[in-house]
């Protein structure tokens, strides 16, 4: 019966230690109490970037991160998020945005469906809408292959933190004519500022949240476009880890309080041990 036990003790050890790894290098993934919540970047423009972004929240400081592709290489990228701490309901918009049917949804037309900036996701500096949601030397960089990776953790109100599910996430930055940089002859000058060209300031993609708490966030983060880096893990694939950790120590718990009963049973009837 002792040899039994210590090999039982042994196997149920191995498996949690694995999930203490996994937890112990991410504090948010150990807090159940951290919502964090999901959402899917889909194109506008018939850019063809989509992405990922995971917010958690803890207190009054939300961290933001997101993984996109299909952006322009080489460029940088304005992101926020938009919506309302109001209770305003806002949506990502749609081809029929375009109300003045020139073939680009611009941000002035696609504003009227995703709500004004509410927080500018910027690799450093504040993240004022007013001061910041144009600073484009302070926003991600895509890489040669039209990637960014995103990670920062911001101070937001707590209205931001009540309201988190009315707000979406936006990026922009555009290629019209295919020449892998933003020109004034891809589509002209932007509404929002003409010192910049459009293909800068349109929408790329657009995401709102998909509902309640998604269980993690990534363990250890992930690099980003000129701000903080981390392990370079696909969201995905780190939430994945965890779950299987998860349910690799349930699974190992039931076999091993499975066989103790049926053990103690066989002491009890007479049976070998």
């Amino acid at each position: 019966m002792s040899k039994r036990t210590g090999r039982l003790a042994a196997l149920a050890a191995l498996p949690a230690a694995v999930l203490l790894t996994v937890a112990g290098s991410s504090p948010a993934l150990a807090e159940e109490d951290t919502p964090a919540y999901q959402i899917d970047l889909e194109q506008l423009n018939d850019s063809g970037s989509k992405g990922t972004v995971l917010l958690s929240a803890r207190g009054t400081e939300l961290t933001v991160w997101i993984k996109s592709e299909g952006m322009v290489p080489g460029q940088p990228s304005a992101q926020h998020l938009h919506g309302s701490t109001e209770g305003h309901d806002f949506v990502c918009p749609d081809d029929s945005a375009d109300t003045d049917g020139d073939g680009i949804l611009n941000n002035t037309e696609a504003t009227v469906h995703y709500g004004d900036i509410n927080i500018a996701l910027t690799v450093s500096g504040d993240t004022d809408a007013a001061t910041s949601g144009l600073a484009v030397d302070r926003m991600p960089v895509a890489d040669a292959e039209g990637k960014i990776a995103y990670k920062r953790t911001i101070p937001v109100s707590q209205d931001v933190i009540d309201h988190i599910k009315d707000l979406h996430v936006v990026q922009h930055g555009i290629d019209r004519n295919g020449n892998d940089k933003y020109d004034f002859e891809g589509a002209g000058k932007s509404e929002l500022d003409p010192t910049l060209p459009q293909e800068a300031t349109a929408p790329t993609n657009c995401g709102e949240v998909k509902g309640a708490a998604v269980g993690s966030v990534p363990v250890g983060g992930i690099e980003t476009g000129g701000g903080a880096t981390g392990a370079g893990m696909s969201p995905g694939v780190m939430i994945g880890a965890a779950g299987a950790a998860s349910v690799m120590v349930a699974g190992v718990l039931f076999a091993v309080r499975r066989r103790t009963v049926s053990g103690s049973a066989a002491v009890e009837t007479g049976g070998a041990a």
